[in-house]
């Protein structure tokens, strides 16, 4: 233990060290009796709650809460990195080594949190970052059980997954809260895994609410909170005062790469849609409304004529969609869904994205200054992808598709990457989530089929003429 002390007590306090011998209990009691009678701390606090308990205190809260939070370590098989002189054909021929080795692997192991949200059931929810690829999944209750746990499905949009723990007996599920109710300023507390220390619990306030932008996931509305959160907390809760889950911890901003008191979670709102159709089908099963959309700005509103200087402008309806179908057109200003004010593109975005296919939505618009309510049914996004590999083995590890039209506004036709596993042949050869693949070999192509016909030989390097959000480059893939 360390103290500081002014410099006119320090031979006070080196008088005591060298009299230990002599009794000094009346001059304790003095100090303890100065420090009871003075203190404010201990003056602004009861002595004893309604509850009989010395101090107030967020363990009552806790005990009932953090059994529900479990530590998730999982398992992975990671192919070794492999020496660059292997791929070449000649070396190989001049030390006699086969065409064709199988990868060397090696085993990973990483830990993250979980909540479990249905005790009956035995499901977990979690972040699909923590069981991503994972081979073997094993759960540890806070009463140091260790059980094993089933994957049931992921969501990479909203990065959350679900997990069936094999055994169901004695589990203690945590009470789900409308995240929609959280103000800024709301205490809330932090339950989670951090650094595989075991459980740790940690306290703040809600910083900020819908944040986006942030290149986290693709669809974006987090609760910002300054209660710590560290690796090896994501998937844990973040509860309120009540106990009631709230939040899905998930990310940092750790520009030194540690905490700094900004951390971000996915509130139930989205969490709890996500869930359900993980549960329901194994998967998401988004719709579309079928437009393009920018954020209204001061410029746009006085060109618009609308007083109104938040909200969401329709700069594209797509054809046969359920927005064409609803009567929306280029030029509406939406300024919210369901009753709730849509203030940015993501705003209807995320509200968009969280609806299953069927739903009806109700949409407030302004048109040439008119107030107005329409109705539109979420239509099935038809978003057929085929595997890269199909195509060509530099491709390998991409989902292509056709882009529809008025998907991108900054793209008319080609073929959109869909989703490019990270560390894959078409991730090495620099293609990314988005990027709209509009000429192969010096030929232009709109379609997956254009596509195909473009490459004649799967073994053969291909060129590449790439549209990334807006800018035009070539790609040499071999």
């Amino acid at each position: 233990m360390m103290f500081s002390l002014k410099q006119e007590e320090q031979p006070l306090f080196e008088k005591t060290l060298s009299t230990q011998k002599k009794p000094i209990l009346p001059v304790v009691w003095v100090l303890t009796l100065l420090c009871v009678a003075f203190s404010p701390v201990q003056a602004a606090l009861p002595a004893v709650t309604a509850e009989g308990d010395a101090l107030p205190s967020l363990a009552p809260m806790l005990e009932k809460t953090s059994p529900a939070v479990v530590n998730i370590a999982i398992e992975t098989r990671v192919r070794a990195a492999r020496n660059p002189l292997m791929n070449d054909p000649f070396f190989r021929r001049f030390f006699d080594m086969p065409e064709r080795q199988r990868p060397s692997e090696r085993r990973a192991a990483s830990a993250g949190s979980g909540v479990i949200v249905d005790a009956a059931e035995g499901y977990v929810l979690t972040n699909a970052h923590v069981v991503k690829n994972a081979d073997n999944i094993e759960v540890t209750l806070t009463d140091g059980r260790e059980l094993s746990a089933e994957l049931v499905g992921v969501d990479e949009e909203v990065d959350l997954a679900v997990l069936k723990l094999e055994e169901s007996d004695r589990l203690t599920q945590i009470a789900i809260a409308d995240s929609t109710g959280l103000r800024v300023g709301d205490f809330v507390v932090a339950i989670g895994n951090p650094f595989g220390l075991g459980q740790t619990v940690t306290s703040g306030i809600v910083s900020a609410l819908g944040r986006t932008g942030l290149g986290i996931e693709g669809y974006e509305s987090f609760i910002q909170t300054d209660a710590s959160i560290n690796p090896g907390n994501s998937g844990g809760a973040l509860v309120n005062l009540r106990g009631e889950l709230v939040g899905i911890n998930t990310a940092i901003l750790a520009p030194a790469g540690g905490n700094v008191g900004i951390g971000f979670a996915i509130p139930t709102e989205m969490a709890e849609n996500v869930m359900q159709q993980l549960i329901e089908h194994g998967e998401v099963r988004r719709g579309m409304l079928g437009v393009t959309i920018q954020d209204l700005t001061a410029e746009l509103a006085e060109a618009f004529g609308v007083e109104r200087q938040r909200g969401v402008v329709i700069t594209q309806v797509v054809e046969d969609s359920a927005a064409e179908k609803a009567g929306l057109k280029s030029g509406d200003v939406v300024t919210a869904v369901d009753g709730r004010p849509v203030n940015r593109a993501a705003d209807l975005r995320n509200k968009v994205g969280m609806a299953p296919v069927g739903e009806k939505v109700e949409l407030s618009i302004l048109r040439d200054g008119k107030k107005k309510d329409v109705t539109a049914v979420i239509s099935e996004s038809s978003r057929e992808t085929a595997g890269g590999e199909a195509v060509s083995k530099f491709l390998e590890g991409a989902n292509l598709r056709d882009l529809r039209k008025g998907e991108l506004q900054h793209a008319d036709a080609g073929v959109l990457v869909d989703e490019v596993e990270r560390g894959s042949p078409a991730w090495r050869a620099g293609l990314r989530n988005g990027d709209v693949i509009i000429n192969v070999n010096r030929q232009d192509v709109d379609t997956m089929d254009e596509l195909r016909k473009a490459v004649s030989d799967k073994e053969a390097a291909l060129l590449l003429r790439v549209n990334r959000n807006g800018g035009v480059f070539f790609v040499v893939v071999r």
